[in-house]
């Protein structure tokens, strides 16, 4: 499968005399697919039951005339304004209970069952029409789900899906209160119609029942999805793909994308710099035009493992300034290019552009696309360009194993966030600073999910702060190198302290005495060098220490081929960890310069320089916002 360029259309915000044009051009310009549809309910069946299909049969045939593959997207992200007449009580609320009124987008609750069953008609409708016209040969199912804080809603529509959803995990209140310890503070019930949803409490609600509450509303995404999914399966064999987001972790990818066979996401890598990443001042100034150097090959590993046989795009790509962040600064030469490099080279398939022109109208006016608003090329355009001429030298997509595995984990960043102990606790940050400290390396990495029970083709694996380790995962864990925690296994699924205290994993005589959180500046310097800050965990057992504080407390146990990490790790020490274990793991390492990272692909290595300045690896310079790659050699030590 050849890799390819695409970009988002909206023949709808345009006169129809210039698609043609616009056709023509993304041609020129490279590209090979055009998603549209995703936001043009209100001019698909402007009034209930009433459809005109003339305008988008007439784009599809535009489009595809050139030929370009046309995505279509069901367009259910934007409900269009009939349709709250028809359903008034279909918006989210806030936690304030406020609600998530019409006028922009996602205004709709995932629990209200009227809109689920809206959403699936037009699906079918879409299918019905278009399934089997082969011009259309992928579909994208809604879009962004979770964005703008969408996926927690305390609606009654929610209430009362919960309500049932408690009902058939435990069946009874006796057992609900037995399971989140109701008996503290008398908050027993006992009949589950009394459960309200854990929000406008005096206090902090019981954390197993904001647990509940997160895995509910992920549920709910998954249920509300899979009608969608149904409504096509079985008028169409194109591909089905959702556009996930970065850093949006309120319900669980991996059980959305099951049901799906690509998953894509869309990465805007200077707005998440600004809006989405736990970063000092200096950091995000050093990479103010370029955004971080692993935001992006993090979330392609992620969605490499969520997509079915590891089939992943990136469905929006940032080709210039946006218009969501706090600040919105341009890319700097060359980092359109090497963003979509970078996304090839972790295995994507496709890498599409939002947009081909910019809007000047409305509340993306600011975002700036391939076009000027005026039809003038804009920076990003020729950068797009540049990177299909060089696709055409390319083979095909390369999919390879990484030697390093990463475990993530949504459930465990759902406790962790209901449960912090810490004000800069987050799971996110804790897996960031894994996966860039094995990045600096020079190491590829695969995430995978907690539902992994084969760990065998990886020399090493990382499980920090998994809330819960499932028996499978526990088991395959014991039978590689591997590192644990902190804050693994420490609390059970219903947000709980077990007995035995955790990390209780087989083979591993550690246990997790104490905890603290640290506050900003106070660290705990490791014998030898490094320091555990934000994190601490008092350690016992008979497993042998590998570091220490140094006043002597235990930091990093052993037994076996499982280490048990008791802190979160600076940076230094990240580094002396991981160069030890990939030692004996017999991985290759490089200690990259700042701002440099390698990804291995099937055929090529692949460099990329996040700097403003030029930069020297392997002998070989590569400029500023530059990629390079070579073929491929053997990395692993003999």
């Amino acid at each position: 499968m050849k890799r390819a360029l695409g970009v988002c259309y909206y023949p709808e915000h345009w006169p129809e005399k210039i698609w043609a044009k616009d056709a023509a051009q993304m041609v020129d310009a490279g590209i090979t697919w055009v998603r549209i549809g995703e936001f043009a309910w209100s001019r698909i069946e402007p009034e209930p039951g009433r459809f005109t299909f003339d305008w988008l049969d007439r784009a599809i045939a535009t489009l595809a005339a050139v030929g370009l593959k046309i995505v279509l997207g069901t367009p259910t992200c934007t409900p269009p304004r009939w349709m709250l007449e028809k359903h008034p009580d279909m918006l989210a609320l806030d936690r304030e209970g406020h609600p998530r009124k019409f006028g922009s987008r996602r205004h709709y609750c995932f629990s209200h069952a009227g809109y689920r069953a809206e959403s699936g008609r037009i699906a079918e409708v879409l299918g019905d029409r278009y399934g089997r016209d082969p011009r259309i040969q992928a579909w994208q199912i809604d879009n962004e789900y979770g964005c703008h804080d969408t996926v927690l809603s305390y609606s009654k529509a929610a209430r009362d899906a919960f309500r049932d959803w408690l009902a058939q995990r435990y069946q009874s209140p006796q057992a609900l209160n037995a399971a989140w310890g109701n008996v503290f503070w008398s908050m027993e019930y006992t009949d589950l119609d009394q459960i309200d949803l854990p929000n406008l409490t005096v206090t902090q609600a019981n954390p197993s029942h904001e647990l509940a509450f997160r895995r509910f509303s992920s549920d709910q995404v998954v249920r509300y999805h899979e009608v969608q999914v149904a409504a096509l399966r079985a008028r169409t064999d194109a591909p089905l793909i959702h556009n996930y987001m970065g850093r949006v972790l309120d319900f669980d990818h991996f059980d959305v994308g099951r049901s799906i066979d690509i998953s894509s996401w869309d990465s805007y890598p200077i707005g998440f710099l600004s809006d989405r990443l736990d970063a000092s001042p200096e950091r995000k100034a050093r990479y103010l035009r370029q955004g971080d150097p692993d935001m992006q090959a993090f979330h392609h590993d992620l969605y490499r493992a969520v997509g079915r046989d590891n089939r992943w795009w990136v469905m929006e790509q940032q080709p210039g300034p946006v218009n969501w962040a706090p600040y919105n600064p341009a890319p700097l030469p060359g980092m359109v290019r090497l963003w979509t490099w970078e996304a090839f080279a972790h295995g994507a398939e496709v890498v599409s552009y939002f947009r081909w022109r910019q809007a000047p109208f409305a509340q993306e006016q600011m975002h700036a696309g391939l076009l000027r608003p005026d039809n003038a090329p804009a920076p990003g355009l020729a950068e797009a360009r540049l990177v299909a001429d060089e696709l055409s030298q390319m083979p095909d997509v390369e999919q390879t194993r990484a030697p390093v595995a990463l475990i993530f984990d949504y459930a465990s960043d759902w406790s962790w966030s209901v449960l912090p102990q810490g004000a800069d606790f987050t799971y996110f940050g804790l897996m960031m600073d894994a996966y860039r400290g094995l990045r600096r390396l020079g190491l590829s990495v695969d995430i995978l999910p907690s539902s992994t029970t084969d760990l065998s083709p990886y020399a090493l694996v990382l499980a920090p702060g998994l809330a819960s380790v499932p028996t499978a995962l526990a088991d395959a864990l014991g039978s590689t190198l591997a590192l644990i925690g902190p804050r693994s296994n420490a609390v059970t699924p219903e947000l709980t302290i077990p007995t035995p205290l955790g990390p209780n994993l087989p083979g591993l005589d550690v246990t997790v005495a104490r905890v603290e959180s640290l506050p900003p500046g106070i660290t705990r310097p490791v014998s030898g060098g490094g320091a555990i800050h934000r994190w601490s965990e008092d350690l016992e057992g008979r497993a042998e220490v590998i570091l220490a504080t140094e006043a002597g407390d235990p930091v990093m146990m052993r037994s076996g081929m499982t280490s048990y990490l008791g802190g979160w790790p600076d940076d230094a020490l990240w580094q002396r960890i991981l160069l030890a274990l990939c030692a004996e793991a017999g991985l290759d390492t490089t200690i990259l310069p700042e701002g440099v990272r390698i990804r291995d692909g099937k055929y090529f290595t692949y460099a990329f320089n996040y700097n403003s300045e030029d930069s020297v690896i392997k002998g070989e310079k590569i400029p500023a916002a530059g990629v390079r790659w070579w073929p491929r050699q053997p990395r692993a030590k003999a």
